[in-house]
C-alpha cells in the first residue's frame, strides 16, 4: 500500500533534494514559489509603516533576492525552521532597497527632525506658531542660520507624481500628475511646429492673403468675419481663399520630398 506524503514531508524532501544539487534551478524556483507568500506578507507589513509613494512590488522584488540568499545559505542540520531563518533576510533586503531609494542625505533628515521637534516644543509652550527669531533661539542659532536650515530641510519634501491622489469609481485612479498637469496649456513643441508651418504657408503672400490664411486657419474666423475685418465682401474672401489654397497646393506639392511623404 502506497504511503501518502504530507505537505511537511514533501517540503522536507524538496529541501533535501535541492541541498544535494544546489545548481538545480528548477528545484530552487520551486522553493521560491513555496515561500513567496511569506515575502508578500512581510512586504505588506513593512509597507503599512511607510509613507505613500513606496510600491509593494518594489518591496516584494527586493524581498525575493533576500529569499534567494536565505535558500542558498540555509543549513538544515541546525534544526531551525526555514521560515524563522529567512524572515530577517527578507526584511533586511527590503530595508536595504528602501535605503537605496532614499536620496535625501541623513544630515538633511537630521535638520528636518530638529526643526520639527523645536516647532512642537514652542507651539506647546506659546500656544501659537513660533516666529523665526523664537525658533532660532530655541535651536541656539542665528536667524540667518535658521533660514538656511529651513531651506536645507525642505529637500525632504519629495513627492512621487505617481502617488494616488484619490480613488474613483472607474478602474483608473487619479494620481498626483493628473492633478498637476495643465490640460489647457499648449504643448511648446506643437506651438513651434504651428509657427514654422504658418511661416512656410504664408511665405510669398501679400498682406490680405496672409491675413486670410492666419484668420481662417489659426484664429478660426468665418469668411464673413474675415470680410468685415479686411473690409471685403464674404464672396471676395472666399474667392481669394480658393486661389490661395490652389497656389499653395502647387507650391507645396513640389516640396513633398522634403516632408518625407
Amino acid at each position: 500500500m502506497a504511503t501518502t506524503l504530507t505537505a511537511a514531508d514533501e517540503t522536507l524532501e524538496l529541501w533535501q533534494t535541492f541541498k544535494a544539487d544546489m545548481s538545480n534551478q528548477e528545484l530552487r524556483n520551486r522553493l521560491v514559489e513555496k515561500y513567496l507568500p511569506l515575502v508578500k506578507y512581510n512586504g505588506q507589513r513593512v509597507l503599512s509603516r511607510l509613507p505613500e509613494g513606496v510600491e509593494l512590488d518594489d518591496l516584494v522584488s527586493a524581498g525575493v533576492f533576500g529569499l534567494l540568499d536565505a535558500i542558498k545559505a540555509f543549513d538544515m542540520s541546525r534544526g531551525v525552521k526555514f521560515e524563522t531563518y529567512c524572515v530577517p533576510r527578507i526584511r533586511g533586503a527590503m530595508l536595504d532597497e528602501l535605503r537605496s531609494m532614499d536620496w535625501v542625505p541623513r544630515l538633511v533628515r537630521s535638520k528636518a527632525s530638529k526643526l520639527g521637534a523645536a516647532q512642537k516644543t514652542l507651539e506647546a509652550k506659546l500656544g501659537r506658531a513660533p516666529t523665526e527669531r523664537e525658533m532660532a533661539e530655541q535651536l541656539e542659532i542665528t536667524v540667518k542660520e535658521f533660514e538656511k536650515m529651513v531651506i536645507d530641510a525642505n529637500a525632504v519634501g519629495l513627492i512621487s507624481l505617481n502617488k494616488k491622489w484619490y480613488e474613483t469609481d472607474s478602474s483608473k485612479d487619479v494620481s498626483e500628475i493628473d492633478i498637476l498637469k495643465d490640460k489647457k496649456g499648449e504643448d511648446p513643441t506643437r506651438r513651434i511646429q504651428k509657427k514654422d508651418l504658418m511661416r512656410l504657408v504664408t511665405k510669398g503672400l501679400n498682406r490680405n492673403e496672409r491675413l486670410i490664411i492666419i484668420l481662417y486657419y489659426y484664429e478660426e474666423m468665418t469668411m464673413k468675419e474675415i470680410g468685415s475685418t479686411l473690409d471685403l465682401s464674404e464672396s471676395r474672401v472666399s474667392q481669394m481663399h480658393s486661389c490661395i489654397v490652389q497656389r499653395l497646393q502647387s507650391q507645396l506639392g513640389k516640396r513633398r520630398p522634403e516632408f518625407g511623404t
